[in-house]
């Protein structure tokens, strides 16, 4: 977990606490009384041994210290951290802990364990942004505004059509993080669990429940699917936030002025420039999110594993992890904050949409005077003077006795209130498909039997 200085960008939210080393610790533990009281419930140990074990698997009663400083040459903290679980245990009950487990068990149930926690604040981070950008589509259905392509004026939008966009992609990232199934691991040495003869198969699906976890049909020690889906799934809904981002900061320039963040004491200054009120949410946002991608694609590249167990890519997964799932949650928290206090200038978006003195509707100019390679020739010259002479694009048009409009038409034309297709159509159908998906989201996903048979 990122502390100190920079906590405060990249550390933001609740899924921070969730992958810190506390976190870590206690859902190992919790592995450890899960594996217990599976064993226990199809009489592998007996009841008073998975009591012992709960007993011991409170995380107050470990040193977190002690057990990271001997995490490194153990060469996981899982080792560490049965040695002291066991020490806590009555003597008569000590073989019955981590009974037949090994620590890459351990580690990446314990892993599992805690990106379903992590993703419990960054899902409702999400949801946040997402309800934000509903409520701005909604609001903002008929603000019309420019669009822009290569950052230059293209035609009028509405600002709840943008809202819109980001609203559909962000359901769709969360949808896909709600519904991961995350495994619980369960194998032993190398994926048999020979130390419990042919009966290590019978506890997965008591340890999986337990913990709320997806039952995998086999172990899965250097199959790193269930690791690599979460990555990209978490590296996708980042990438949906710093669209966002982008989209807030590139409209909240001196230039643009079109959105501002929320105003709050000392948010935004300059150290040198007191006028200054930089969009602050949206860059932590981005910075948050620039480091994603090297995360997912680490991850990923570690899905080459050698034979049964791996040496080296397995164990890069753990704080790689950890920060990807904290640096998601970090953006998403920032987001919520910025799109919930977002201030929209509807008359700044108008006044921008005049800057060109019509260029912005050549468009529909082509359209009106009947579309072809002709009508495009005369609105290619029509636009080319209003450039050259500084003129607005109507006074040109009116000249042209090859414009056949009338004043009338021409205003009409050149209206962007009245060039915005089928933009509320779509806006419909984001709010729809929002709905939608708030309802599938409420019904909760369906964790279990992932890949069982």
């Amino acid at each position: 977990m990122t502390t100190g200085m920079f906590a405060g960008t990249f550390a933001r939210g609740g899924a921070a606490a969730e992958v810190s080393g506390a976190a870590w610790l206690a859902a190992m533990l919790d592995v450890e009384a899960a594996l217990a009281a599976a064993q226990a419930g199809i009489g592998l140990v007996p009841a008073e041994a998975a009591a012992a074990v709960a007993d011991a698997c409170v995380p107050g009663r470990h040193d977190l210290a002690a057990i990271a400083g001997r995490a490194g040459p153990a060469g996981n903290p899982a080792i560490p951290m049965v040695a002291a679980l066991r020490a806590l245990v009555p003597p008569e009950f000590r073989k019955h802990v981590h009974l037949g487990a090994t620590s890459q068990d351990v580690n990446d149930t314990a892993a599992m364990l805690v990106a379903r926690r992590a993703l419990g604040p960054i899902l409702a981070d999400l949801g946040g942004v997402a309800a934000a950008c509903a409520d701005l589509a909604g609001e903002h259905r008929g603000s019309v505004m420019a669009g822009r392509t290569v950052l230059q004026h293209a035609v009028p939008i509405t600002f709840g059509l943008k809202a819109a966009g980001w609203l559909s992609a962000l359901d769709r990232c969360r949808a896909g993080l709600a519904g991961l199934r995350l495994p619980a691991q369960y194998g032993g040495a190398a994926g048999t669990l020979s130390a419990l003869g042919g009966r290590g198969h019978e506890v997965i699906a008591g340890f999986a429940a337990a913990l709320d976890l997806a039952e995998p049909a086999l172990p899965w020690h250097t199959d790193r699917t269930p690791v690599a889906e979460l990555a990209c799934a978490l590296g996708t809904a980042t990438g949906a936030l710093a669209k966002i981002a982008t989209d807030v900061k590139l409209l909240a320039q001196t230039e643009v002025a079109e959105l501002a963040e929320p105003a709050a004491p000392g948010r935004g200054t300059s150290s040198a420039m007191p006028h200054k009120r930089n969009p602050v949410g949206a860059m932590s946002a981005l910075a948050c999110a620039q480091r994603v991608p090297p995360l997912v694609a680490s991850l990923l590249d570690g899905m080459a594993q050698e034979h049964e167990r791996a040496a080296g890519s397995w164990q890069a997964e753990w704080e790689t992890l950890s920060d990807l799932l904290r640096l998601t949650g970090s953006a998403a928290a920032w987001l919520r904050e910025v799109l919930e206090g977002l201030r929209v200038d509807t008359q700044r978006m108008r006044a921008n949409l005049d800057l060109t003195d019509g260029l912005l509707m050549a468009e529909h100019v082509v359209a009106r005077l009947g579309g072809g390679p002709d009508a495009r020739r005369t609105v290619d010259a029509a636009c080319a003077t209003a450039v050259e002479q500084d003129r607005p694009l109507r006074e040109v048009l009116l000249a042209d006795p090859g414009v056949r409009l009338s004043p009338e038409e021409i205003d009409e034309t050149l209206d962007p209130a009245l060039y915005l297709g089928s933009a509320q159509v779509f806006i419909d159908r984001a709010l729809t498909a929002h709905h939608d998906a708030e309802r599938a989201l409420a019904a909760g996903p369906a964790l279990h039997h992932y890949g069982a048979p």
